[in-house]
């Protein structure tokens, strides 16, 4: 394999993961106690935990077999929408680290915010990822089925944390 095939299969979807899982690794612990994955996995049914987990994979993985172009107009827009969810998200964190006594933060909505906005960046990623490196038969949508698949999994996870603590 050649350079040029490296620096091509280097630019991939996968590299819009990074900042949330950066993101994630470095602020985890800041998050209220609830949020610790001793507690936030507690009681949490096996067949949820097993679907939730297999669906993260898929969802972290795929965008790693999608060519990262950024070359047309609508994928601008999509980078742009990704951007903006990002940032929602962020401040989905920073919300529940800053002010975790907040009404916000106490709400079902606030609490649950980190859970839901990942569907703004997560539909950029899909709009930006058209195709797969190789020639399978791909549309943006199946990445977005995953997503949003994985995505009710998770929200119904942290409904359940949340239930469990009011």
């Amino acid at each position: 394999m050649n350079f040029t095939a490296i620096q091509r299969y280097a630019s991939n979807c996968g590299l819009l993961l990074l900042p949330a899982l950066l993101w994630n690794i470095a602020l985890a612990d800041r998050l209220p106690p609830v949020f610790s994955p001793a507690e936030f996995w507690r009681e949490i049914p096996g067949p949820l935990a097993t679907a939730e987990n297999g669906l993260r994979i898929a969802v972290f993985a795929l965008p790693f077999f999608m060519p990262l172009d950024l070359s047309t107009p609508a994928s601008k827009r999509a980078l742009l929408l990704y951007a903006a969810g990002m940032l929602v998200y962020f401040g989905s964190w920073l919300a529940l680290i800053l002010f975790p006594a907040s009404r916000w933060s106490v709400s079902a909505l606030g609490f649950a915010a980190p859970a839901y906005t990942p569907f703004l960046w997560l539909l950029g990623i899909a709009l930006l990822g058209r195709r797969l490196f190789w020639g399978a038969f791909y549309r943006w949508w199946m990445y977005l089925f995953l997503a949003l698949a994985f995505l009710a999994i998770h929200i119904s996870h942290t409904a359940l944390v949340y239930a469990r603590n009011q």
